[in-house]
């Protein structure tokens, strides 16, 4: 797969370091959010003065999606059309393409350090070309495919700490980049099921950076910490540190679980275990909780057919599952070899994160030393408060990719008139014959 490089000379107004500010995307465009929950559409145009208005809003209830991947083709069309066209309804704005999150295909992160021999002369945009291609390259396994490529800083010989070494005389140039890839197939999969529904591609931005860009403030990311989006089907993780996106991880647990142990345990029907869940889902016992009796409908019985439980078992049931999902957050934490000062502070979003205890419980498993606060979005306007829970943070977070921000000096992108990867080659396959 060859790839080229889009280089954007940092703004004269905007530090090197710290939060990267890119191009913002101009005129009126869409991104989507394709959760295993649901599907949400925002269309948007970014203001004179850098921050994103909201035009249009939709939101379906998913279906064919389960952690994050395409499983139902036709399902999943079918979540994906009825939450664009009711943004586009109130947009009054017909979508040809989106900015869409990535959170299929098992996306993991690598870093790698390269080394590139200059020979004594000034470093060029060639040199970036070939670390870029170099980094992608080693990146590559069978069936993966790369998505975001973010270089974390290069070394000019002996001389680190440099954000842009065009121009610079030297032997070496090193380099440590962030690479993030995917299963190609899953990729191709999601392609696929966009362009049934007459959208393109136009970026793909990976859902636990979006959540972090809409719900950690400018000196969490500056001085390091995680954000953890706690979501239907997976909980996912994105590690900041001076403003840069610098690993990310996805866990195969997520609210949907703790909604099938009610209904299993419980015996009702899911539809009811969730909204048990969202009305009375809490990891904090209370004396009160044994005498507060919840009715429960049960599975296959009549309608009048009511049972009532003690809000104290929906808790032992929510606690565990909970419990499990932090410990291996903390795991994974742990072995991601990420230094202790950025795991010290976490910031939870996504829907999973509203329940009752949630930071307490968070607080207690990850360690006495680690702080622990419940994030939410920033305020977008012309967004409905619906729409500015938790629950949206991946969503939002994808409008302030749009409007610029958190894009680096330099980035990889696909070049689709050079040997395309498998979901670009896909998506000309399907031009060609539909």
């Amino acid at each position: 797969m060859n790839e080229i490089v889009r280089y954007q000379p940092p703004h004269a107004d905007v530090p090197t370091r710290g939060i990267k500010l890119g191009r913002a995307r101009p005129g009126v465009f869409g991104v989507l959010d394709i959760g295993s929950t649901k599907v949400v559409c925002l269309i948007a145009r970014i203001e004179s003065d850098g921050t994103p208005r909201a035009l249009g809003f939709g939101w379906q209830k998913s279906r064919g999606v389960k952690a994050g991947s395409i499983v139902d083709m036709e399902e999943a069309e079918r979540s994906i059309r009825a939450a664009v066209a009711s943004a586009e309804e109130m947009a009054d704005t017909l979508l040809k393409g989106v900015i869409v999150n990535l959170s299929c295909g098992q996306p993991e992160s690598r870093t790698h350090n390269i080394l590139w021999q200059v020979g004594g002369r000034a470093a060029t945009m060639a040199d970036l070309n070939g670390i870029m291609t170099e980094g992608v390259r080693r990146t590559q396994a069978e069936g993966r495919e790369a998505v975001h490529s973010f270089p974390l800083g290069f070394t000019v010989d002996a001389t680190g700490g440099v954000d842009d070494p065009r121009g610079m005389v030297c032997d070496t140039l090193g380099a440590r980049l962030h690479v993030l890839d995917a299963a190609s197939h899953a990729l191709f999969n999601l392609g696929q099921c966009l362009h049934r529904c007459e959208l393109e591609v136009e970026e793909m931005v990976s859902s636990p950076f979006a959540a972090g860009l809409a719900t950690l403030v400018d000196d969490e990311r500056e001085l390091g910490a995680v954000c953890v989006d706690m979501g239907g089907g997976t909980t996912s993780i994105a590690a900041f540190a001076e403003g840069r996106l610098m690993h990310t991880a996805q866990l195969p647990v997520g609210g949907w679980q703790v909604t099938n142990d009610l209904a299993r345990v419980l015996s009702t029907p899911i539809s009811h275990a969730e909204r048990l869940k969202t009305m009375h889902g809490s990891v904090l016992e209370a004396a009160e909780d044994r005498g507060e009796m919840l009715p429960v409908p049960m599975v296959g019985e009549d309608d009048d057919q009511i049972a009532r439980v003690p809000r104290e078992m929906v808790v032992k049931i929510i606690r565990p599952r909970l419990e499990e999902s932090f410990e291996l957050l903390r795991d994974r934490l742990e072995g991601s070899g990420l230094p202790g000062e950025m795991r010290r502070r976490i910031v939870l979003t996504g829907g999973a994160s509203q329940l009752i205890g949630v930071r307490e419980l968070a607080g207690r498993v990850l360690g006495r030393e680690v702080t622990v606060r419940l994030g939410r979005p920033r305020l977008v306007r012309g967004l409905p408060e619906t729409a500015s829970g938790p629950g949206f943070a991946s969503a939002i977070g994808l409008l302030a990719w749009a409007a610029g921000e958190g894009k680096p000096i330099l980035e990889l992108v696909p070049a689709p008139a050079h040997t395309p990867g498998l979901l670009r080659r896909g998506l000309a396959w399907l031009r060609e014959r539909l």
